[in-house]
């Protein structure tokens, strides 16, 4: 049998999207694995978190929080998460997770200077793209979900950049042999992006964008989806190897 997957639940959906499942149940589903293959953690909620050991990876879900909050349990994922790495544990962080990896390793997190970045979005590979096993043989540009205020200022000092997108210059990096973060949302399916347009419409609107013009906007991000399902088979590869 396979040893589990540890999904580290930062935070919930919004509210309107909570009864098509957690965060954690998204990222489950999105990577393929199946009910027994993964188990939650919901460190934002107070649960305690595990050991490193027996797992087969680690996959740290999006928040609502801030990393510059410094919030009790955020500090806390952060220090566990540089165990991880320095334990060759392997991690894959989304949006709020890239951004909380980045920080536990001596990365800069912050406002994103040119504002908030919302919708379906096109990612543009570096060159180290084509060396790195989750993203090499991708187009060198493909379409993802985002959403989110803050975003890597500086990398970790040892981080590999593997993608740029408008407004964010790190929207993934890769840390070692085994420690990845995404800003994109790889497990949001279209019906999700349009929802969280909807429930951010008056804010979009104040910042001077217009949520009916980023609704139609919206399309199926499958190469997205595909980078978190390599990072699912490489790592039980790997294992096994």
């Amino acid at each position: 049998m396979h040893a589990p997957f540890l999904i580290l639940e930062t935070g919930q959906p919004i509210a309107s999207l909570r009864r098509h499942g957690s965060f954690a149940h998204w990222v489950r589903v999105a990577s393929g694995l199946g009910r027994d293959d993964a188990i939650a953690i919901d460190v934002e909620g107070g649960d305690a978190l595990p050991g490193h050991e027996g797992w087969a990876g680690v996959l740290v879900t999006g928040s609502a929080a801030m990393v510059t909050e410094q919030l009790d349990w955020s500090v806390a994922t952060a220090a566990w998460l540089r165990q991880a790495v320095d334990r060759a544990l392997p991690v894959f962080g989304i949006c709020y997770g890239h951004q909380l990896l980045a920080h536990a390793l001596g990365g800069e997190v912050g406002p994103n200077p040119a504002g908030r970045q919302m919708g379906t979005i096109e990612v543009t590979l570096t060159e180290a793209a084509a060396d790195d096993v989750l993203f090499r043989g991708l187009p060198p540009r493909f379409r993802a979900q985002a959403t989110h205020l803050q975003s890597v200022l500086v990398p970790p000092p040892d981080a590999v950049v593997l993608a740029r997108a408008d407004r964010d210059p790190c929207h993934a990096f890769r840390v070692g042999p085994s420690a990845w973060g995404v800003q994109f949302h790889p497990e949001f399916p279209a019906a999700v992006m349009r929802g969280y347009v909807q429930a951010r419409a008056d804010a979009l609107q104040a910042e001077g964008q217009c949520p009916q013009q980023l609704s139609r906007t919206i399309a199926a991000t499958p190469r997205a989806r595909e980078v978190l399902r390599r990072f699912v088979r490489h790592t039980r590869g790997a294992a096994r190897g």
